[in-house]
């Protein structure tokens, strides 16, 4: 783990303009700079970089942040990997804390995992062009299949020779340890500790991580052979997990990000071909079943699939459940189906990028009608047959997080199917009540959001109706199941607070004299807002502002700009996201407004605008329980409770009196409730 020191070191050198200008070319805009958004295809600039500030923000899409933030979104890395992405390009040297022992030795075990894995690929990729084997057999087969020099190199194809330990012979020469040759699964024990070369005579497809390290490797088998399986793989390992990788991301990731859309195909071969004729954003699962892991490293960069299948239908009926995962991930999907005859492999060879995309636009559905034609063919006119493709494929619907998607689907369905919709719903509600009966959490709702609308979801909140549906079709009691955060009415008076603090820290506010010192003391927004906040006992609502309010009370003694910079570079993505967007200026005041009168900056009017804001949170606040005291009067008139009823009218009238005398403080008029 990076310790602090370094990363304020690397945080202190990392020029926003500097890192920024190395993927967009930018002109100056006042005392900003301004370019094309990198993460969404645009003709007007509205990416715009403020060197003061060190962050940059689109004002379309809403990406952004600090440096360490652009790196992560541009090259799709870690918080770490970001650090570590700007301290070699700073030339600053990495210190980590101590590991422990058992750290250690588990830290050490990868990195030669993943040293020995490197050595192998550059090995592989070398015996291809260098040695003759290699190009009469390896290289003539890419040829072959088509495969230009630059998609070999993209790709860091190879070839293993026929020889049984080459490898291991020349990776023992370099001095690498047959103890990981064996872990990584390169070679093979056999007897009397004799070791072999598990890829020999095959030509070799390197996995990468996102970052680009060499995971596993898949080998083809070129020589026609009954005993020998077409395709071996790399075993599991201590860096291989097959559940959570997928070939191509590395080198799909960014292509993914800028058209919001992944093409998902089946093998090594599709992603080079459709790569080849100008298709990027795609990715394979390389022959074995999509898992939930895979889906989620997609949903990563995107919150859309395209699932392209050839004509096999024995096959599509088979990967039918991957549809199914990524449903339940909350993810949109449409499927396409390639003429027959043809795989993603050769259909692309024969398309360019337009050609193969207006073909992918023209051709593809949505999964229920994918699905709905595909099972009908096979239920002709059967009720029963009908009846069991119909429960199918209500069973996937079932699953879908969004509920709005799943009411449209529903329609969809049913238009399809020539069946009432209430007959689904209720079918639908039967499954989901299951589900809860059976301690199946209800899926979180997850919307089809632009980068902008994530940002929006987690300030203000998103409400999942899926409860309210269930409660009124099933009866299910209130609690019972999982909700997500309701918008309150406090949220945007909790906002402006936090932007006070987290963009003025510690400015002076006002000075007042001490009646028990006599002395001139000065308040400090920071302190101000604190104080006034716990004199009235006031606890903010809203999840992410509470942590923005904890790590402010754990960092009391950061002062000035140092406050802003740590929460623009906090490593919580949703506590930095949040800063950006709060440290953020998107107009500014054109100079003619400015050239015969001088503008109050809001800097300057603090000490109005804060005492102000924490007034409009405690008026709202107060409002919030008027509501809630007269909506609690007319349950006890109905349960003719006077005692109770006399009680609540007090209190009542209390918070009558409050808010009246807020109002004043606001300036407002009040009209008193009859």
């Amino acid at each position: 783990m990076i310790d602090q020191a370094t990363v304020d070191k690397i945080i202190d050198s990392a020029n926003i303009l500097e890192v920024v200008s190395d993927f967009v070319t930018l002109r100056k805009r006042g005392v900003n700079y301004v370019g094309l958004c990198p993460f969404h295809d645009e003709k007007t600039p509205s990416f715009s970089v403020s060197p003061s500030k060190g962050i940059c923000k689109c004002f379309s899409c809403g990406k952004g942040g600090s440096a360490v933030h652009f790196i992560m979104e541009h090259e799709q890395l870690s918080y770490y990997e970001a650090l570590k992405y700007l301290a070699k390009k700073y030339n600053i040297e990495i210190e980590e804390r101590e590991l422990s022992d058992e750290e250690k030795q588990i830290k050490s075990d990868r990195e030669s995992m993943l040293i020995v894995n490197s050595f192998a690929q550059e090995y592989f990729s070398n015996i291809l062009f260098q040695h003759s084997e290699g190009r009469s057999v390896g290289l003539a087969y890419f040829h072959e299949r088509g495969f230009r020099d630059d998609i070999i190199h993209k790709f860091a194809l190879g070839y293993s020779l026929e020889q049984r330990d080459a490898l291991a012979i020349e990776a023992k020469k370099r001095g690498y340890k047959e103890e990981y040759l064996l872990k990584t699964g390169l070679c093979l024990e056999g007897q009397n500790g004799y070791i072999s070369d598990r890829f020999r005579g095959r030509v070799i497809f390197p996995v990468f991580s996102l970052s680009g390290k060499v995971l596993a490797f898949g080998g083809r088998v070129l020589r026609k052979s009954d005993k020998l399986a077409k395709y071996v793989n790399s075993p599991e390992s201590e860096v291989y997990h097959k559940s959570n990788v997928l070939y191509g991301i590395y080198q799909a990731k960014q292509s993914i990000v800028k058209n919001d859309n992944c093409f998902l195909v089946e093998g090594y071969t599709d992603v080079l071909s459709m790569h080849q004729a100008g298709v990027e954003n795609v990715v394979a699962s390389s022959g074995t079943s999509l898992t939930p892991g895979q889906i989620r490293l997609i949903h990563r960069f995107t919150n859309n699939i395209t699932v392209i299948y050839d004509g096999d239908a024995a096959g599509i009926k088979a990967s039918l459940r991957g549809i199914d995962l990524i449903l339940k991930e909350g993810m949109n999907i449409k499927v396409v189906l390639l003429p027959d005859g043809d795989d993603p492999d050769s259909f692309a060879k024969k398309q360019s990028a337009s050609s193969f995309t207006e073909y992918i636009k023209n051709h593809e559905v949505d999964f229920i009608r994918f699905k709905t034609n595909l099972l009908l063919d096979s239920a002709g006119n059967d009720p029963i047959k009908r009846a069991e493709l119909i429960s199918d494929i209500v069973q996937s619907i079932a699953i879908i997080p969004d509920t709005i998607v799943r009411s449209v689907y529903t329609k969809e369905c049913s238009r399809l199917m020539e069946i009432s919709e209430e007959v689904l719903l209720r079918e639908i509600n039967k499954i989901k009540l299951s589900q809860l009966q059976n301690g199946t959490p209800p899926n979180k709702k997850t919307l089809s959001e632009t980068s902008a609308d994530k940002q929006n979801s987690q300030e203000e909140g998103t409400q999942n109706d899926d409860t309210e549906t269930l409660m009124e079709t099933q009866g299910v009691p209130q609690g019972v199941l999982q909700e997500k955060r309701v918008p309150s009415p406090l949220d945007p008076f909790e906002k402006t607070l936090v932007r006070y603090m987290i963009r003025y820290g510690f400015h002076d506010l006002f000075s007042e004299i001490n009646e028990e010192t006599g002395e001139t003391e000065t308040w400090k927004v920071i302190p101000y807002i604190l104080t006034d906040l716990r004199n009235d006992e006031i606890e903010f609502q809203h999840p992410l502002y509470k942590k923005v309010i904890a790590e402010i009370n754990h960092i009391f003694d950061q002062e000035g700009e140092h406050l802003t910079r740590y929460f623009l570079a906090h490593p919580d993505e949703e506590i930095s996201r949040l800063a950006v967007d709060l440290v953020s200026e998107k107009y500014q005041l054109s100079k003619i407004h400015t050239k015969f009168q001088t503008i109050e900056s809001e800097e300057e009017k603090l000490a109005d605008l804060i005492p102000r804001a924490l007034f409009e949170l405690k008026d709202a606040i107060t409002s919030l329980n008027i509501k809630h005291i007269r909506e609690e009067i007319k349950k006890t008139a109905k349960e003719k409770n006077p005692e109770r009823t006399t009680q609540l009218m007090s209190e009542l009238n209390g918070l009558y009196a409050l808010k009246a005398a807020l109002a004043k403080q606001l300036g407002e008029r009040i009209v008193s409730p009859k």
